[in-house]
């Protein structure tokens, strides 16, 4: 009898400490549920707090930072909350805007979705690749782990046999802060070359007339120069015909973007006679037959399809008529008539028209 009375005391007990335990437990989840919907305390006069996280942060040593700086409740609790969510190693690194009234749970589906704010570099068609690497260099939140950043730093990264002029895809590239220099450039080369492989691809399966390129670089070479020859999208195909039918006819091509590409930064803005003289520019295209050793300038798309779609026809020359366009001539007598007619204000005693002679 004694021995079923202590059992039943022992019961009761187990059964109080039970519906204790629980009771705390509730209380404990009412008060993370109360804690965690507590809004983030804004600063007076901000719309939301911005986040900076670096790569290599960890969520431990961000929440008590951001709870010494005033504006996050609890470290403890946020950190809880990640360990059950098991969100606590998923968070990213980025810039992130928490707006006002978010709590700690809306926090960390902030953070583990990404950043919301995003920054854009542009490589505009027609310039060269120092001006891509000046863009990059000046992009905001972007790590610069290309030191120092040339070309010669750039043929390593890609791991190039040739100079990479020409060999990243002008566009506008969307990062955000914690991206590298390089990820920007891998990424625009790689796409440089899907789009040169997709246009080189389309040729080769027409099967048609044979154009004057070697190799898909060789036409990226034309594509660079039609790029910087056309003032007026519509006549990109009409310019790379003329180009075309040059190399086709061991003419000359000459163009003053290749000489003035060879010069460099010697180059003051004044093409003269003598640079157009000059053997010892490998890219001087008065004096050399053929394309040029490199592309000398970001060619896009439509650049790369003209040059492997030029138009059909007989003209040999163009000439800037001073209103973005040009005056295509399939003489050089018409072709001379025609500079006299466009430029005559223009000339100088070192001026020359492109392609201006065989």
């Amino acid at each position: 009898m004694r021995k079923s009375i202590d059992k039943s005391v022992v019961g009761n007990m187990f059964k109080k400490l039970i519906l204790l335990f629980v009771f705390v437990l509730m209380v404990l989840a009412a008060g993370i549920v109360y804690v965690s919907q507590q809004p983030m305390s804004i600063p007076a006069g901000q719309s939301s707090i911005h986040i900076d996280i670096k790569q290599g942060q960890t969520l431990s040593e961000l929440a008590y930072l951001w709870q010494k700086q005033g504006w996050l409740p609890s470290a403890r609790l946020l950190l809880l909350q990640a360990k059950i969510l098991s969100s606590a190693k998923n968070i990213k690194p980025g810039e992130f805007e928490v707006p006002e009234n978010t709590n700690s749970m809306q926090l960390l589906s902030l953070l583990t979705q990404g950043s919301n704010k995003r920054y854009r570099v542009s490589f505009i068609e027609g310039t060269r690749l120092s001006v891509v690497l000046a863009n990059l260099a000046n992009a905001p939140k972007l790590v610069q782990d290309v030191q120092p950043l040339t070309v010669a730093k750039v043929q390593a990264l890609l791991q190039l046999d040739v100079m990479p002029e020409g060999l990243v895809y002008p566009d506008t590239y969307v990062y955000q802060s914690g991206d590298s220099v390089s990820s920007i450039l891998k990424q625009s080369y790689q796409r440089m070359q899907q789009v040169l492989a997709q246009e080189w691809q389309e040729y080769e399966s027409r099967g048609g007339e044979k154009l004057p390129y070697r190799s898909a670089y060789e036409a990226l070479i034309m594509a660079s120069i039609v790029e910087k020859e056309t003032g007026q999208a519509i006549e990109r195909p009409e310019i790379a015909g003329v180009f075309v039918r040059r190399l086709q006819k061991n003419m000359r091509l000459e163009t003053d973007p290749t000489v003035i590409y060879g010069l460099g930064d010697t180059f003051d803005g004044n093409l003269r006679k003598k640079h157009l003289r000059d053997r010892s520019n490998p890219y001087n295209s008065y004096r050399n037959k053929g394309l040029p050793p490199t592309p000398i300038a970001l060619a896009g798309r439509e650049a790369i399809n003209a040059a492997l779609n030029p138009d059909s026809g007989k003209s040999l020359y163009f000439v800037a008529k001073g209103d973005g366009s040009h005056y295509f001539s399939s003489s050089l007598a018409e072709h001379n008539r025609a500079v006299r007619k466009y430029q005559i204000f223009r000339r100088s005693k070192d001026y020359r028209s492109a392609p201006a002679t065989n």
